[in-house]
């Protein structure tokens, strides 16, 4: 935090308190004061004796007091005197000043300036402006990745994902919810949407082992244009709601492998309900047991093949092809038909939809 603002606010107060007020870094130096000629001075070991104390101190005819919190002191103001009123006035600028940092840190702090961006709450035309300010590259390959906490943790999450991603250069690491984080990591130009899973899913694991909790990870598009952060982050969110309809199994999704997934989701759940009618008259999906649907699943996942199909459910084959012929009585569709199977596996996938989101339109 540069100098000069501290300076500008002390020299503005010093007509309001009795004696001299300053402020010191964590080195001891004075590097604001109500008294010019004081700038410079060292006050040695007051950062050492304030780590002791949870309000202030007095040394020298002086009362030190820390800006923010004592355990992370960054800054100490001090007045001048050793009673009650330095003391007083000593609390009063440090909460003023903690106030002024807060306030800059959040203006000019990178990590905001991305949280601004991907939340949509800064114009398109002050995004270059503010990159140049803050000297940040608006041209590296990112993407964003939203991590959602599914279990509870004795640690937060964001404390949890900060630990993993130090390197505030390149990583940035954003509260957005109680449970969700977003990672905005900086990747390789031309990356491979399955190495950026595969990075996913190394994050899902190793939070697990290592803080026995579970996670789901939603993931955007990278992109190469920081301005475009904002997209990514909303494809995140839907690879992630996506996911929870549509691949309960997986705690990983990216927004590029959504498949037909995504195009159900974004459709309004009337046209949903009228597409299930014309599919399966009389709701005959309703009448389908979880026996049948597994062996519907099996049947889609070895791509329609009796054979393998029947292999991996431990069935003889007729077995199998009688399950078929009852679906196909019930429904009206014959699974081994191409095209009846497609319709059967869209509106399969439309009825969990309208299952999962019931009021959205």
């Amino acid at each position: 935090m540069p100098n000069r603002l501290f300076q500008r606010v002390i020299h503005q107060m010093k007509d309001a308190v009795n004696g001299v007020i300053g402020v010191i870094d964590e080195t001891g130096a004075v590097i604001a004061c109500s008294d010019l000629s004081r700038i410079g001075e060292i006050r040695q070991g007051i950062k050492e004796e304030l780590s002791y104390s949870s309000e202030s101190i007095t040394s020298g005819g002086f009362t030190y007091r820390a800006i923010g919190s004592a355990t992370k002191t960054e800054y100490i103001v001090f007045a001048e005197g050793e009673g009650k009123e330095a003391d007083r006035t000593a609390m009063l600028i440090s909460i003023a000043l903690s106030n002024i940092k807060n306030l800059y840190d959040e203006k000019y702090d990178k990590t905001s300036f991305i949280k601004n961006i991907i939340l949509d709450n800064i114009l398109p035309s002050d995004i270059y402006i503010k990159s140049k300010e803050l000297h940040f590259s608006t041209e590296e390959v990112r993407v964003a990745m939203l991590i959602r906490f599914i279990s509870k943790t004795e640690m937060l999450p964001y404390d949890i994902v900060l630990s993993m991603f130090p390197d505030r250069a390149k990583d940035y690491v954003i509260n957005v919810g109680e449970h969700d984080i977003v990672l905005v990591k900086e990747v390789k130009p031309g990356v491979d949407i399955r190495e950026i899973e595969k990075q996913a899913k190394n994050i899902c694991d190793t939070i697990y082992s290592e803080f026995f909790a579970k996670v789901a990870i939603g993931i955007g598009t990278p992109v190469d244009n920081i301005k475009d952060l904002a997209r990514s982050y909303k494809e995140a969110q839907v690879a992630l709601e996506v996911g929870k309809v549509f691949d309960t199994d997986k705690n990983v999704n990216s927004y590029e492998n959504l498949g037909i997934g995504r195009l159900i989701y974004q459709l309004p759940t009337t046209l949903c309900e009228m597409f299930l009618h014309e599919v399966f008259k009389d709701d005959s999906i309703d009448f389908l047991d979880r026996e049948t649907l597994m062996t519907i699943q099996c049947f889609f996942d070895n791509n329609l093949n009796v054979s393998e199909t029947s292999r991996k459910l431990f069935v003889h084959r007729n077995t199998l092809v009688y399950r078929l012929e009852k679906i196909k009585k019930l429904t009206g569709l014959d699974l081994r038909e191409f095209d009846n199977a497609i319709t059967f596996k869209v509106a399969l996938m439309v009825k969990r939809y309208l299952v999962s989101k019931p009021a959205k339109f």
